[in-house]
This record gives structure tokens, sequence and C-alpha cells, in this order.
């Protein structure tokens, strides 16, 4: 029985991965999931977050993701994403000013305040930020 699955991540912009991996990461609605080889099928909502891969030859590769949908079938496994882009490719700065504005938005609320969205926002800025530390943990080990 071979250890590995095919994996799509995709997202209304792009495919951005397509192959053959070992084990998948993500953030599930209702928790964190680790996807094996022989996982029972699933289809669940995803939160923002990091997704991070180790692939066939061990290599590993890290995404964000602003939240969407997981399949996961017998013989594949997709990932069918809001907003997807490589981890290394988030802009760091761009992601702590959209968190900075997000928690100045949520901590001086006006009548024009509209709390999801800033909620929102705030999440979405966390969760790239995320995505971030999880690629340089990776880069140290």
């Amino acid at each position: 029985m071979p250890i590995s699955f095919h994996l799509d991540v995709v997202s209304a912009e792009a495919e951005l991965f397509s192959g053959l991996v070992e084990k998948l990461f993500v953030s599930g609605i209702m928790g964190d999931l680790e996807v094996l080889n022989g996982h029972a099928p699933l289809l669940t909502s995803l939160k923002p977050g990091p997704v991070w891969i180790v692939k066939q030859n061990g290599q590993e590769e890290i995404f964000y993701i602003s939240g969407g949908m997981l399949e996961v079938q017998p013989k594949t496994t997709t990932i069918l994403a809001d907003t997807a882009i490589r981890a290394k490719d988030v802009d760091e700065s761009q992601a702590l000013e959209a968190k900075a504005r997000a928690e100045k938005i949520l901590a001086g609320h006006t009548r024009d305040f509209d709390y999801a969205e800033a909620q929102t926002q705030l999440a979405e800025a966390i969760a790239q930020l995320r995505a971030l530390k999880k690629l340089r943990e990776k880069g140290r080990s």
C-alpha cells in the first residue's frame, strides 16, 4: 500500500499544487486535521490559515488559504480555497498593517462599524502571519 496520495490545491485564480504527498495539515472548521493515505472520505469547511504539506520526496511546502473546502476521497484529496498563495509569497508588512487596521477598528468602533468585516480582516491577517511563522519554523528544522 503506497504511503502517498494525490493532492490538488486550487483557488479561483489558479492551481497552486498538484502532486503526490505523504501528509497534509490544515485547519478545518471543527479543528486541525492531518490527512494521510487511507483517510476516511471527508468534506469540511476550512478556516483561514496555513496549509502544510509533506511531499512524496519528503520536501515540505506551506500555503496560506483564506478559507474554502477540503474534500478527501479514496484516490484524491482536493483543497478548494477562496484565496490561496504560497507562504513565501505572503507580504509580511501588508499582513501586519491589515492586522493593525482591523484591531484599531475593533477597538474604536463607531456607527459605521462592521464588526463581522473587521473580524474577518483580522482573522485573515493573523492566518497569513501564522503561515509565515510556519514557513520560518520549517526553515530552522
